[in-house]
């Protein structure tokens, strides 16, 4: 007689059937990897595109193509709105789900990364992951799969979106009160410590501009901050060179450092160098060059991406912000230590120091070859 299979062998082979692979690899390298995609395509992409035509005033980048509800979309701004769902879909792609999942995941990454506020990166990578296993579970398992699967990965993205996203959210922002605590610190401490947090933040799954956006993060502790988010792009950018040549070089240096989270995940020593990075470049721009950022106060998180940190504090000096102004920023005139403030901080001391301190990490044995080599 034939024994009977033990249930928990049934489930697993259920599961391989499915394709569920329930691992730190495919969930926090896999799926983080091709979230830092969906968010390049969508959010940064826009970003680029809009500071190329406010800067350059390109008509047709410059200029909302779309009103909906009394907001006017650009091209740049109808690519930023979709990063929750790009980012969804990017996961769901990495989990692979079948097509009806896969499709139902735009709503459910809309969703997440509109209830998560400055976590919404993360509360989409979180409830992507969930919504698409439990489709992926029910999908073609009844003969009325083209309701029961959009259906199940709906109601479980989006209940789960209620449930847990502003909790994410509010924990995201309690790296935001920290990040106000640092700014009441001396200008040593307070570069030092502003400029790796909101590095950090840059880099992690969360919005380290909406995180600077609200806290109105302008003047010397919004310098420290583009100092940090600097570190963390052009560092990553040119210390995995090697690795990943001049594409690797434009996507995070232009892009987002956020592209490593998967090797960060693989192997934390690669974050050393550019954390390092950022606190010695912090109290440099509080302490020895003053470097303020009066411009919009998100432009303190954005880092190099679009060249939008550098811009903002460059607008800054001519045209501070409301928030800035609020502050008791006030317009200046830039004098040459001004700009080579600004070129040595975003650009120069981020490439060499990072690179210096890798070097040593990859002698060391820390850092191996093919460690920052990010997945096509």
């Amino acid at each position: 007689m034939k024994e009977k299979q033990p249930s928990k062998n049934r489930f697993s082979a259920f599961l391989e059937k499915k394709n569920i692979v329930i691992s730190l690899k495919r969930y926090g390298i896999d799926a983080m990897s091709a979230m830092a995609q969906g968010l390049f395509c969508t959010l940064l992409i826009g970003t680029i595109l809009n500071t190329l035509g406010s800067q350059l005033h390109i008509g047709f980048l410059e200029n909302p193509i779309i009103t909906v509800k009394e907001t006017a979309y650009t091209i740049g701004g109808i690519a930023s709105a979709m990063v929750g769902p790009a980012m969804a879909v990017a996961i769901g792609n990495a989990l692979k789900a079948p097509g009806m999942v896969l499709f139902t995941l735009v709503p459910v990454g809309y969703a997440a990364n509109l209830m998560g506020g400055a976590g919404g990166p993360l509360a989409v990578l979180i409830i992507a992951i969930v919504a698409s296993e439990f489709g992926k579970l029910v999908s073609q398992e009844t003969k009325i799969d083209i309701l029961v699967t959009p259906l199940v990965t709906l109601l479980v993205g989006t209940g789960l979106s209620y449930l847990i996203a502003s909790p994410i959210g509010k924990a995201a922002s309690w790296l935001g009160r920290l990040i106000m605590w640092a700014t009441e610190l001396q200008p040593f401490f307070m570069g030092i410590l502003v400029s790796v947090l909101v590095g950090i933040a840059l880099t992690l799954p969360i919005s380290s501009a909406a995180i600077c956006a609200a806290l109105s993060l302008t003047g010397l502790a919004g310098g420290a901050a583009v100092a940090g988010c600097c570190c963390q792009m052009i560092g990553f950018a040119v210390m995995s060179f090697r690795e990943n040549r001049f594409g690797g070089l434009v996507s995070q240096g232009i892009g987002t450092s956020m592209l490593q989270m998967g090797n960060i995940i693989k192997n934390p020593k690669i974050w050393i160098p550019p954390i390092l990075s950022s606190a010695i470049c912090g109290p440099i721009a509080t302490c020895l060059f003053r470097l303020q950022m009066n411009g919009a106060a998100i432009n303190s998180g954005m880092g190099t991406c679009g060249f939008c940190g550098p811009i903002g504090v460059l607008t800054g000096w001519a045209n501070p912000s409301e928030a800035a102004l609020a502050n008791g920023a006030a317009a200046l005139t830039p004098g040459v230590m001004d700009y080579l403030g600004l070129v040595l901080i975003c650009f120069v001391l981020p490439a060499v120091l990072t690179q210096v301190f890798c070097l040593v990490l990859r002698n060391l044995g820390w850092i191996r070859e093919n460690d920052l080599k990010l997945t096509d």
